[in-house]
């Protein structure tokens, strides 16, 4: 099981209790990937959110780069809200270690701990603005 402090380091954990992060660890997967791996596609069905602990990974749209993320940064945050299409394609450019919660979990989350799940719809609700 992921250790609860390694999500109080991601973003979208801020404002979490510790006693909740808690509980959130269960439902998390870590995955590692290597350099140039396509961890999303544009046009895709999105039902997974990544937070990045290491690495770089490109965002492009149609092509070209339109963003670079790091340690810290999430995606995918949308798809735990509404299922939708992915807008962008995102490409490991170093290896990286990423923390990832799927919709399904999400919705075993919400059940068990409404407060955390509400917390953090907000973060990323507030990050589509």
């Amino acid at each position: 099981m992921l250790d609860a402090q390694r999500l109080k380091s991601l973003p979208l954990f801020e404002g979490v209790s510790d006693d909740d992060l808690g509980k959130i660890a269960p439902f998390v997967s870590e995955v590692s990937v290597g350099e140039g791996k396509t961890l999303v596609e544009e046009g895709d069905y999105a039902y997974t959110f990544m937070a990045i602990e290491e690495g770089k990974a490109e965002v492009k749209r149609g092509g070209e780069v339109i963003a670079e993320l790091g340690p810290g940064d999430f995606f995918g945050e949308q798809g735990l809200i509404q299922s939708d299409r992915r807008n962008a394609t995102v490409v490991a450019k170093t290896p990286m270690r990423m923390i990832t919660l799927d919709q399904w979990d999400m919705r075993r989350l919400e059940k068990a701990i409404p407060a955390a799940v509400e917390k953090i719809r907000a973060t990323a609700a507030a990050r589509a603005q």
